[in-house]
C-alpha cells in the first residue's frame, strides 16, 4: 500500500512541475530586435588596421618566455611584445605538421622574427615563413632557414643491403 502512495505522489509532483514549465503567462521574454535591415554608407576617414593588444601578458610571463627562448639559443627583444610574439610563433610551428619547431629558431626583436635552422623540404620552408608572417604584432620575417633533406633509413656504411647470414637447411 504505502508503495502504491509513494508512486501517486511521485506522479502528482511530476505533474506540477510540468505544468509550472508550461505556464506562459508570466514569459516576459521578449524579441527586441531593432534591425531595419538597411545598409548604411559610411562617410569619413577610412578605417585602418590597429595591432591587436596584448591580452592579459605580463611581465613574469615574458621574462618565463625569453628564459625559454636563452634556452634554445633563441633571442627574444626587452618588450612585452616581443615575448607575447615569441609565444605565438613558437605555438603555431609546434602545431603544424610540416614545420619541425625544434629545429627552428625564433628570434624576435622589435616585431622582426628571424627563423634559423633546418627544414626537410622548402615546403616546410614556406610554411613557417607563412605561418610567422601571419601572426598577429609581426613586422617581418628574415626566413634564413636551410633545407636539409633528411637522411634515408639505410645506415650500412657500403650502401648496400646487410647480408642474410643464416643457413637454411632442407
Amino acid at each position: 500500500m504505502s508503495k502504491n502512495a509513494i508512486l501517486v505522489a511521485a506522479l502528482l509532483v511530476s505533474l506540477g512541475a510540468f505544468a509550472a514549465c508550461n505556464d506562459t503567462s508570466s514569459n516576459t521574454n521578449t524579441n527586441t530586435n531593432t534591425n531595419t535591415g538597411t545598409v548604411g554608407t559610411r562617410t569619413g576617414p577610412e578605417m585602418t588596421a590597429t595591432p591587436t593588444p596584448t591580452p592579459r601578458y605580463s611581465e613574469e610571463q615574458a621574462r618565463e618566455e625569453r628564459e625559454r627562448a636563452k634556452g634554445n639559443k633563441e633571442t627574444v627583444g626587452q618588450s612585452l611584445e616581443d615575448a607575447w610574439v615569441h609565444a605565438k610563433v613558437v605555438a603555431k610551428l609546434i602545431s603544424d605538421s610540416q614545420t619541425p619547431e625544434r629545429k627552428i629558431n625564433v628570434d624576435v626583436v622589435d616585431g622582426v622574427v628571424t627563423l634559423r635552422g633546418q627544414v626537410d623540404t622548402a615546403e616546410g620552408k614556406t610554411e613557417a615563413e607563412r605561418l610567422t608572417k601571419e601572426t598577429d604584432g609581426v613586422k617581418s620575417v628574415k626566413n634564413e632557414l636551410k633545407v636539409v633533406p633528411a637522411k634515408s633509413g639505410n645506415t650500412n656504411a657500403n650502401n648496400k643491403p646487410a647480408a642474410n647470414k643464416s643457413k637454411t637447411s632442407y
